[in-house]
């Protein structure tokens, strides 16, 4: 009904991408109402919930997409090779953790040695910079 209403065939959010995210709380929510005098409030309230969150979810992604969009704008003349374009992707699309050279080289399956020349290469070009981390915990990050 909700789509209807909108009076359009295109959705930018995705309402059941969100409800299996939260569908523990959906089976919660769904026995308490099953098992009420008949109000849906509780259900209702949960659902709405779950519309703003796909919204807000929807929109973090759109935002993503755009600094991904900007950032390959900026260095569309920035010399870079397919591992360094494989890992600068990933780390605009939910890279998990650290960005390490040991995780650099097992994402790329290349030797640690390489994966340091390439991340040195991205540092030099102001692509990546290294965190306040030293030692064995140095990490990398995306410049913003």
């Amino acid at each position: 009904m909700l789509a209807r209403a909108e009076g359009s065939g295109e959705r930018f959010y995705s309402i059941s991408s969100q409800i299996l995210a939260e569908r523990k709380r959906y089976y919660q929510v769904q026995k308490k109402v099953q098992h009420s005098s008949g109000d849906i409030t509780k259900w209702l309230d949960w659902f709405l919930h779950c519309l703003k969150n796909s919204l807000l979810s929807t929109e973090e992604a759109t935002k993503n997409i755009f600094r991904k969009a900007d950032f390959w704008k900026r260095h569309e003349q920035t010399p870079v090779n397919e591992r360094q374009r494989l890992m600068i992707n990933k780390l605009f699309d939910g890279f998990e953790g650290k960005l390490k050279t040991s995780k650099w080289a097992k994402m790329t399956k290349t030797s640690t040695d390489t994966a340091l020349r390439d991340i040195k290469d991205l540092v030099n070009k102001g692509v990546l910079h290294q965190t306040d981390e030293k030692g064995r915990n140095i990490n990398y990050e995306l410049v913003k």
